[in-house]
C-alpha cells in the first residue's frame, strides 16, 4: 500500500473504509533490500496501478500468464519462474522487504519472465488485469486471521473468488494453500460453492503432488506441527445457471 492509499483510508469515515486482508508492517528494510528497490524496481516493477496491463508489451512475448498474490519474501515465486521459463509470472505483494528481496532474486537469477506489483491485489485485479487473461492464479499461505472476529479479513471470500474467476481463462487454475485447518475448510467451502469452478481432485478433496515449491511460511508451519492443505480448482468452460 502506498502512502497516498494510507492517507485516503485515514480520511474516510470508518463505515466506508475497505476491509483489507493485510496490514502493512513497518518492517525495516535491510541494506540489500533497499538497494534492490533503488536499483531494480525501474526494470522489474510495475508502477501504474490504474492502467490495464499489456503482458505482451511487458514481457516482449505471448506466453501463459501466472499471477501470484502475496508472494511473501518471493523465494517460491522466483524458483517457479526459473523452472518454467516458458511462462510469464506477475507477483503482487504489499510488504517492501519482500519486494526488495524478490527484486534481488530476479536480478541475480537473470529472470526475464517475472514482474512485480507492490500494491493491494484487489485494486490490481480491478484496474490492471483483463478478464479471461490469466492461466493460473496462486495464493499460498495467506494470513489466516485465525481469531473468529477477524475472519472477515480473510482474502478468500465469495466476492473475491468471483473476481478471480472473471480474470481466469476457461480451463485456468486457481491454486490455494494454507497450513491452518480452519482456513482450509473455509477455502474449500467458498471455492466449492462457486459454480464456475471445478475441484480437480474431486468434490471435497485436497490436491496432492502439485509441484509447488515449499515456501518459508510452509516450513515454519510444519515446524510448529501444522498440516498443509492445497486446493486446485479449474474454471469451467461453461457453467450451469445458478
Amino acid at each position: 500500500m502506498t502512502e497516498s492509499q494510507k492517507r485516503t483510508d485515514e480520511n474516510r469515515p470508518a463505515e466506508h473504509r475497505p476491509i483489507r486482508s493485510f496490514v502493512v508492517r513497518s518492517g525495516r528494510l535491510t541494506p540489500s533490500q533497499q538497494q534492490a528497490l533503488d536499483d531494480w524496481w525501474p526494470l522489474y516493477g510495475l508502477d501504474d496501478s490504474r492502467a490495464v496491463l499489456d503482458p505482451e508489451a511487458v514481457f516482449g512475448r505471448q506466453a501463459p500468464l501466472v499471477l501470484e498474490i502475496g508472494f511473501g519474501m518471493g523465494d517460491s515465486l522466483a524458483t517457479q519462474a526459473e523452472a518454467q521459463p516458458e511462462r510469464n509470472f506477475i507477483g503482487i505483494e504489499v510488504h517492501p522487504p519482500g519486494v526488495g528481496k524478490l527484486l534481488r532474486e530476479i536480478h541475480q537469477r537473470e529472470l526475464k519472465n517475472l514482474r512485480i506489483y507492490c500494491h493491494d491485489a484487489v485494486e490490481i485485479l480491478q484496474h490492471c488485469i483483463s478478464d479471461a487473461s490469466l492461466d493460473t492464479v496462486q495464493i499460498f499461505f495467506p494470513d489466516p486471521w485465525h481469531k473468529k472476529r477477524h475472519h472477515k479479513r480473510r482474502i478468500i471470500q465469495p466476492a473475491f473468488v468471483e473476481q478471480l474467476c472473471r480474470k481466469l481463462k476457461p480451463g485456468g487454475k486457481l491454486h490455494l494453500a494454507t497450513d491452518w485447518a480452519n482456513y482450509a475448510g473455509h477455502m474449500m467451502e467458498v471455492l466449492s460453492a462457486n459454480n464456475a469452478l471445478r475441484n480437480t481432485a474431486g468434490p471435497g478433496a485436497w490436491a496432492s503432488d502439485t509441484g509447488r515449491p515449499e515456501t518459508k511460511f510452509e516450513r515454519r508451519g510444519r515446524g510448529k506441527g501444522h498440516g498443509v492443505w492445497d486446493l486446485v480448482f479449474e474454471k469451467q468452460a461453461t457453467t450451469e445457471p445458478a
